[in-house]
């Protein structure tokens, strides 16, 4: 029998990928996304779209009518910055919002559901790296409170309610569709800038680092996720360590642009560190290796190149 995946978010640079792999997969795949991050023509067609916030009563009502066996959740406030300026408001979309859609998926009897959470903004500043799932979690900004936060939320569910989930913690994923929000989005800044020949400005040293993981990585552990039974919390990480400088230089050379960046004033209260170990993730799901960084790059570079919006 055909099975029936939301995609919430589904729109957007991550969700739309992660929606496309299941299509091809022959499920059935329903996307909700309100578009104020993601983009249309991101939308398979094959794919059934409503264009709604997750915070709405019509988006509990269309689960509830739905009645999918895979909630896949991505949509969110993904701006760390912007959670700093209002934590209420990332509060009210990344923790009710994921409530309404949790309390929507008991009340269809979904089988499984899925939540997008993150790494680096839950651990904090490292004690050790990479930093594994024990790591302690200490977040630094308001985005990283409530992604936690939602994980707690999560094991309510799963233990009170039998609700299945599954917390994947990523690192900064970059790759083709990817927009220039968030902290990956470094790569399509910096992507852009150097096909357009325009200079990019790095903020402070570029000494600090950052674990950049390649969207297939992701797509696979969300399909592997989906279909097994093991619940809990798993990071999505490479184990490696970038730093912005690297990563730029890297970039220019597959360009073959010999622009050098310009250093601005650092972002306060950024973090200096972040690298996941994946290792459990990826013996646990028998999950193919790693995408190298270079290669991550090369391919992202060309998709940007022959799609420049």
């Amino acid at each position: 029998m055909t099975k029936h995946v939301v995609v919430t978010g589904g729109a957007g640079f991550i969700g739309s990928n992660i929606a496309d792999a299941y299509i091809a997969r022959g499920w059935r795949v329903t996307i909700i996304d309100n578009l104020s991050g993601g983009d249309r023509r991101n939308v398979h067609p094959r794919a059934e779209f409503h264009q709604l916030d997750i915070r709405d009563a019509a988006t509990g009502d269309l689960i509830r009518e739905l009645k999918p066996d895979v909630i896949n959740h991505h949509a969110a406030q993904m701006d760390v910055r912007k959670s700093v300026e209002d934590p209420a408001n990332d509060a009210d979309v990344n923790v009710v919002g994921s409530l309404r859609l949790l309390e929507a998926a008991v009340g269809a009897a979904v089988k499984r559901f899925l939540f997008a959470s993150t790494g680096g903004a839950i651990y904090g500043e490292p004690v050790e790296v990479p930093q594994s799932e024990s790591h302690p979690t200490a977040p630094l900004s308001p985005y990283g409170c409530a992604k936690l936060a939602v994980e707690h939320y999560l094991h309510y569910y799963r233990v009170v309610h039998g609700l299945s989930s599954v917390a994947l913690r990523y690192a900064n994923v970059y790759g083709p569709r990817q927009n220039a929000h968030g902290e990956a989005g470094v790569v399509a800044i910096f992507a852009g800038r150097l096909i357009d020949g325009q200079p990019s400005t790095i903020n402070g040293d570029g000494k600090q680092t950052r674990d950049f993981v390649y969207i297939d990585d992701v797509v696979a552990a969300n399909l592997a996720a989906s279909d097994a039974e093991w619940q809990g919390e798993y990071n999505v990480g490479t184990g490696v360590e970038t730093s912005v400088n690297e990563l730029y230089a890297s970039l220019a050379s597959i360009a073959g642009a010999d622009v050098t960046a310009a250093h601005g004033p650092a972002k306060d209260g950024e973090q200096l560190r972040s690298v996941l170990d994946g290792s459990r993730l990826r013996k646990l799901a028998d999950l193919p290796g790693r995408t190298q960084l270079r290669e991550g790059l090369a391919k992202t570079f060309e998709w940007f190149r022959a799609n420049r919006r």
